[in-house]
């Protein structure tokens, strides 16, 4: 799988990823994961999955690896992967995010999984964490779903830190999330302190029900960041063999000979801003599905006719709001 620049952040990449954030905990929202994992889901069993997950991706070529510190034990996973493979072959870009702290306690009937704080003394303990666990492996860090209501990119002391961690040689961006995400990234792309703007990168939730990122994430990328995708696959819900009006992309997989996973995943790898797409494959088998997508080529027909799925984004985040923990 080829290797590029992530945009002006300097760091290589592969056009897919693989993110843990549905392997790093017992409880994620992703529709069909139940019957995907050990039934016990201990912390050995997944973090033996995870390793599975990273030694068979790495086989297939992926060379970029999403954690986070809300992620349970993602970090700790990737990190003692890294440590049980050194030396690599070839070198690995790890990214990571700070502003949620997880506190599920390993349980599936957590009433809250996590707790969002993007406050400076979060940062300061976060990237700490972050660090001792994956150590110069860490580099890439980002603010955990920013919004406008956090303030997060109006605090001077958290930016400020940010343009440090940058100046230190971290690669610093933000992942977005719900309806507003297009406002954010145009607020991200404004900010300036001391007449700079620590960002590099970002992260961005892009799926042929939810598009309504990408004039923001191309504008982003026309300024040189590196553009991120998650949850391709709108958390499983693409996938979901009773799901009305998924005809369109269910018809275009036939046509391609390949699976509405593999297809998903190549509708945004196919996004002219696109540098990065991440699998959240928990199994073998979806892993190696999802890989299928960089085999494949879509024409400008094949994108218009998906363009029907397009939901209005507050329908589309009110309808992710409401899945289950599972």
């Amino acid at each position: 799988m080829e290797r590029t620049r992530l945009g002006r952040s300097g760091l290589w990449v592969t056009p897919l990823g693989l993110g843990l954030a549905a392997i790093g905990r017992p409880a994620y929202i992703n529709l069909g994961r139940a019957a995907d994992l050990p039934p016990g889901r201990s912390l050995e069993d997944l973090r033996r999955r995870a390793h599975e997950l990273l030694d068979e991706a790495y086989r297939l070529g992926l060379r970029y690896f999403d954690v986070a510190r809300s992620y349970g034990r993602a970090e700790e996973f990737l990190g003692s992967w890294l440590k049980a493979r050194q030396p690599l072959p070839e070198p690995v870009t790890c990214g990571s995010k700070w502003g949620y702290t997880y506190v599920g306690d390993w349980r599936m009937d957590a009433p809250v999984h996590e707790v969002k704080d993007h406050s400076l003394s979060t940062l300061r303990r976060q990237q700490l964490e972050s660090r001792r666990i994956l150590g110069p492996n860490l580099n890439l860090y980002e603010i955990h779903s920013a919004t406008l209501e956090s303030g997060v990119l109006e605090d001077p002391e958290v930016l400020g830190e940010l343009l440090r961690l940058s100046d230190e040689g971290l690669a610093v961006g933000l992942s977005v999330s719900g309806p507003r995400q297009a406002e954010v990234i145009r607020r991200a792309l404004a900010v300036e302190l001391e007449g700079r703007n620590p960002f590099s990168v970002v992260q961005a939730t892009w799926n042929p029900l939810e598009p309504s990122a990408g004039p923001a994430l191309a504008e982003a990328h026309a300024r040189g960041w590196g553009v991120l995708v998650k949850e391709a696959m709108a958390n499983g819900r693409l996938l979901l063999p009773g799901e009305r009006g998924l005809e369109p992309l269910r018809e275009l997989a036939r046509a391609h000979r390949t699976s509405p996973d593999a297809l998903a995943l190549a509708v945004a790898l196919a996004q002219p801003w696109s540098d990065v797409v991440l699998s959240g494959a928990v199994t073998l088998e979806q892993l190696r599905s999802n890989a299928g997508a960089v085999r494949l080529s879509l024409s400008g027909s094949d994108l218009d006719g998906l363009r029907v799925l397009a939901r209005p984004a507050q329908d589309y985040w009110s309808e992710r709001s409401g899945l289950a923990w599972s």
